[in-house]
């Protein structure tokens, strides 16, 4: 991949933007140390991030033989150097035989269910330049925050389509987004949805204790690839510039007191294979540690954006998709796994009956456009999407195609006393 494949035209910069824009992508000298620390950012132990990386750093797949694979797929328990083979390229031909490993370790831990929400994106202003991005600060996009009685009304429109769990989005800005803007979202999100989940920049740990007294459940953050390198040369400003506070974000949160915390590589932007791996034992060394918390893991891929239609995931095909995911699925039997709408239908509607324990559904990716999308009529003051998704189902038709697959799906699971 080109080091700048992903760079987005922004004729409509000021110049001193544009120049700032051009030196970022040109002058490595430029920019901040990305492994380190912000002000006011809180550091923890780097002892989980070092063993990750350690371990990421030496996996090399190509070791890995028919043999291995094969002793994987024997063994009952999946050990750490068993999922380095199942990613591996000698486990291409096994797909069919990790795909029946995988629906049995599902059936076993989940049965037949599958678990339905929704998104909501309640601001795309951001401050951080990530090139693949397209709610990134160069790019020219609408931008949008929504208001108290904004977000009542999205909220209601998807409480009404049936949904019970919502995932609350924001851009990466403090400045327009601050912590108790999203703290009054989750407030209000309690009188709509039994569970309610965020997708937003990192914070402290007494940040994630307010965000959950506040009515949060969990929180999801992609670390969009474990290659630190690779990340210095993708995230060029802002916050999320900073790789080690980013990597600990799903261990404040629990230290904050949420109940669950999901982890994702966005693949694509680098190996594939080791950002896979490193998002499962990111995984697997936190559950060791904090055994009490909920875990899950996503699994999207590169999609387009507003002003680069070019951007696509690297070397990374359904087929390769579905190998990561079975893997996953052998080596974290317990975890729930989620299958974004940025995949197709074909694929999410297979991949559930395997290894996938959780879908979207009635999605929109932009702000303050769920109205015009159930009604059909066009929003001009909507914000801009983040990506372009693949698959657009309606919660009804969800709900329709997973009970005619012989799925149960389950709207939530968890009640409050």
């Amino acid at each position: 991949m080109a080091e700048n494949q992903f760079f987005i035209d922004s004729a409509r910069l000021s110049e001193k933007a544009l120049n700032k824009k051009h030196r970022l992508e040109q002058d490595p000298s430029s920019r901040t140390n990305h492994m380190e620390y912000m002000p006011g950012m809180e550091q923890i132990s780097p002892e989980i991030r070092e063993r990750v990386l350690a371990e990421m750093e030496a996996y090399d797949a190509a070791q890995y033989t028919d043999a291995d694979v094969r002793r994987a797929l024997q063994h009952e328990t999946c050990s750490v150097e068993d999922f380095k083979a199942l990613l591996s390229p000698a486990a291409a031909p096994y797909l069919e035989e990790m795909a029946v490993r995988a629906k049995e370790e599902t059936g076993k831990h989940f049965g037949n269910t599958v678990y339905l929400f929704t998104p909501l994106y309640i601001a795309n202003y951001c401050e951080n330049y990530c090139i693949y991005c397209g709610f990134n600060c160069y790019n020219d996009i609408v931008r949008k925050k929504l208001s108290v009685e904004e977000i009542k009304k999205e909220m209601q429109v998807i409480a009404d389509s049936g949904i019970e769990e919502i995932l609350i989005l924001t851009g990466e800005s403090r400045g327009q987004s601050d912590v108790k803007y999203i703290g009054e979202a989750c407030k209000l999100a309690r009188d709509y949805f039994r569970n309610v989940g965020l997708e937003i920049y990192p914070v402290n740990t007494d940040e994630y204790r307010y965000l959950h007294e506040c009515g949060a459940d969990y929180v999801t953050v992609f670390q969009e690839t474990y290659d630190a390198d690779k990340y210095e040369t993708l995230h060029l400003m802002g916050h999320k510039r900073v790789f080690p506070y980013r990597f600990e974000a799903q261990e404040r949160a629990i230290l904050g007191g949420m109940r669950g915390v999901g982890f994702s590589a966005l693949l694509g932007l680098a190996d594939f294979r080791k950002d896979a791996l490193a998002t499962a034992l990111h995984v697997y060394y936190l559950q060791r540690k904090y055994p009490h918390a909920e875990y899950s893991l996503s699994c999207p891929r590169l999609r387009p954006i507003i002003n680069n239609d070019k951007i696509n995931p690297l070397d990374v095909h359904e087929k390769e998709l579905c190998q990561v995911l079975c893997a996953y699925r052998i080596f974290l039997p317990y975890v729930g796994i989620t299958v974004s709408s940025r995949e197709q239908k074909h694929f999410r509607d297979g991949i559930v009956k395997i290894a996938a324990t959780k879908v979207s559904a009635g999605v929109s990716t932009g702000i303050g456009d769920h109205e015009s999308k159930y009604t059909g009529k066009e929003d001009e003051e909507a914000g801009d999407e983040q990506f372009e998704i693949s698959d657009g189902r309606s919660f009804d038709q969800m709900y329709t195609d997973m009970t005619g697959e012989g799925l149960q799906p389950v709207l939530n699971d968890y009640v409050y006393v």
